[in-house]
This record gives structure tokens, C-alpha cells and sequence, in this order.
């Protein structure tokens, strides 16, 4: 803030910014809260699981409207104080409910929160190894063994896609041996989501990961933001998901869910879900949503060809392809 020159950038951020550095409210979400404020709805409390309409679309986007998890009934999603509260409630329902083991596996490095959230629920912070310096990028090799070493019915924390911090995400077939490899070993994943559609500009791709993991038969435990890809940070909207083996399952993780959630914050927030529902629901709103988030993804695209573009014309001989493979808000330089 004692900077006064007029071209500074605030790097440090966690949220998107247009072209002047002032916060970007989408479209969509205004026309969202306009319908809103047209309906002169109530202010009562919500379930504490939730508004209905705003999970069910939740977990549709994120696992695909057609996915047999969905049809057959064998998944819960509830409502949650975005992806913090989301990963929370998750951490407590290991914490009393996974017994066979306390080790939850980050990967190296990973988003900071992740540790005080898995550790003040009284989970044991384990890691594995995930980016590489020498290479900027995604170490498959040092991952792999490292997963294999890892004791059965652990808890592996794997980002869906556009990895905080290093922008650095593993390619398809990349997942694919990952996959095998964490269902032979029988560990338990948890997937951490914050960035769908943001990372690429196409919701499918980024959420490709997560639903090739339920493809291949693992049930998941799933945490997602809309902070990000709506723009809504302080509306704190978000999502968590628990793939049970069939539907009598997910019905009793659904009650221990609200057991847990009750003492916490008994229901989450309804502005922030009203409007998040009403752009997942309305047709023309989700195919503008469609449109603005592909429109941020690519400009950050964008961004970091313009970079590399700029740091080669200033005369810099260093190879900077990293910059624009990786993916998503966050950039490791490797300066």
C-alpha cells in the first residue's frame, strides 16, 4: 500500500482481477441476483445440509449430470462455508469415522490451509512427493513411489485440477497410473476441487480426474468452491461430496453429516447458493457462466504467453515453456 508507483501489482492475491486490478463481478451473477431480489424470497434459516436444488447442481457439475454415481443414488452432497468448510466437514467425518488410520497424504507442496484444517481435526499430516524444481514441473516418478510406499487405508489428498501452488497438474495418462496405483495400495481419496472450468475453460476437462477416479472404482470423497469460477469469494459457497458403495450407505453418511455439521455452524449461508443455484438452473444463465469462466480462463491463458513473450523481447535466454504449461492463477517461476 506504500507504493505509490501507479504500474504496481499485487502478485500475492488469491483472486481474479480484470485488466485494471479491480475485482470482477461476472455477469451472470448479477443478472442472478437481480432475479433474486425480484422474488422477495424469506431469510430463513436453511437446512443444515443445505439448499437442495444448489447440491443436487453442485454435484451434478462436478461428476457429470449422467454419471451413474448420480442416477443410482449412492452419493451425498451437502452445502458447505465454501471450500474450507467443505474440506473441515470432511476432515471431521475422517476423523470420527475413518478409524483404520489418521494419515492423511498431501502432496508436496500443497495449498497451506490444507495442514491446520486436516490437523486441528485431528488428523496426522503426511506427505508425497508432487513437483520436481529440476524440471518445473510434475514429478510422476517420485509421486509413484512414493504412493507405493504409503501404508493401506490412508487418506490421499489429490487437487482436481490447476494445483495451488504450482500450477503444475498431472496429464491424463498420468492420472491413470496414479489411479491404479492408489487403488492397488487401497487408499482413500480426497479430492480438492476449487478451480473447476477455471483452470481450462472447460468444466469437463477439469473435472476429468474426479470422474475417472469413480470410473475405476473409487469412491471419493470430494471438496468444491465456487469462489473462483463464479467469482463469489465472500458469499462462501461451496460443496462436499461422499461416494458411498450404494444408496442405504450414502443415507447414513447424510445422517452423520448433519451430526457433524450441526455443532459447527448448524446451516450454512443461503445468498451465495440462491445464486450460484439460480446460474447451475437457469439455462441461458449457465450458458453465460459457461462463457465468463472460459473468458477468465483464457486470459489467464493469455497472461502467461504474454509474459513469456515479454521477459524473451526484454532479452532473457532462459526457457520459460513452464510459464505456459502450467495451468490455473498460480505460477512457480523456477527463479
Amino acid at each position: 500500500k506504500r507504493d505509490t508507483n501507479p504500474k504496481k501489482m499485487n502478485l500475492g492475491v488469491g483472486a481474479y482481477r480484470d485488466d485494471q486490478g479491480k475485482p470482477f463481478v461476472l455477469n451472470c451473477v448479477r443478472k442472478a441476483e437481480a432475479q433474486i431480489a425480484a422474488k422477495k424470497l424469506d431469510k430463513e434459516y436453511l437446512p443444515i445440509v443445505g439448499l437442495a436444488d444448489f447440491s443436487k447442481a453442485c454435484a451434478q457439475l462436478a461428476l457429470g449430470p449422467d454419471n451413474e454415481v448420480l442416477k443410482s443414488g449412492r452419493s451425498i452432497t451437502v452445502q458447505t462455508i465454501s471450500g474450507t468448510g467443505s474440506l473441515r466437514v470432511g476432515a471431521n467425518f475422517l476423523a470420527r469415522f475413518h478409524n483404520v488410520s489418521r494419515d492423511v497424504y498431501l502432496p508436496k507442496p500443497s495449498w497451506g490451509n490444507h495442514t491446520p484444517i486436516f490437523r486441528d481435526a485431528g488428523m496426522q499430516l503426511k506427505a508425497y512427493t508432487y513437483y520436481d524444481p529440476k524440471t518445473i514441473g510434475f514429478d510422476l516418478k517420485g509421486a509413484l513411489d512414493d504412493i507405493s510406499k504409503t501404508p493401506e487405508k490412508s487418506v490421499i489428498v489429490l487437487h482436481a485440477c490447476a494445483h495451488n501452488p504450482t500450477g503444475v497438474d498431472p496429464r491424463p495418462e498420468q492420472w491413470k497410473e496414479m489411479a491404479a496405483l492408489i487403488k492397488k495400495r487401497n487408499l482413500l481419496v480426497f479430492f480438492d476441487m476449487a478451480y473447476q472450468g477455471f483452470a481450462s475453460g472447460d468444466i469437463d476437462r477439469d473435472a476429468w480426474a474426479v470422474r475417472y477416479f469413480i470410473e475405476q472404482g473409487h469412491n471419493i470423497l470430494l471438496s468444491q468452491s465456487f469462489a473462483k469460477n463464479m467469482g463469489l469469494y465472500g458469499e462462501r459457497v461451496g460443496g462436499f461430496t461422499v461416494v458411498c458403495k450404494d444408496a442405504e450407505e450414502a443415507k447414513r453418511v447424510e445422517s452423520q453429516l448433519k451430526i457433524l455439521i450441526r455443532p459447527i455452524y448448524s446451516n450454512p449461508p443461503m445468498n451465495g447458493a440462491r445464486i450460484a443455484s439460480t446460474i447451475l438452473n437457469t439455462p441461458e444463465l449457465y450458458k453465460e457462466w459457461l462463457e465468463e469462466v472460459k473468458g477468465m480462463a483464457t486470459r489467464i491463458i493469455r497472461m502467461r504467453e504474454m509474459l513469456v513473450s515479454n521477459l524473451k523481447k526484454e532479452g532473457s535466454t532462459q526457457d520459460w515453456q513452464h510459464v505456459t504449461d502450467q495451468i490455473g492463477m498460480f505460477c512457480f517461476t523456477g527463479l
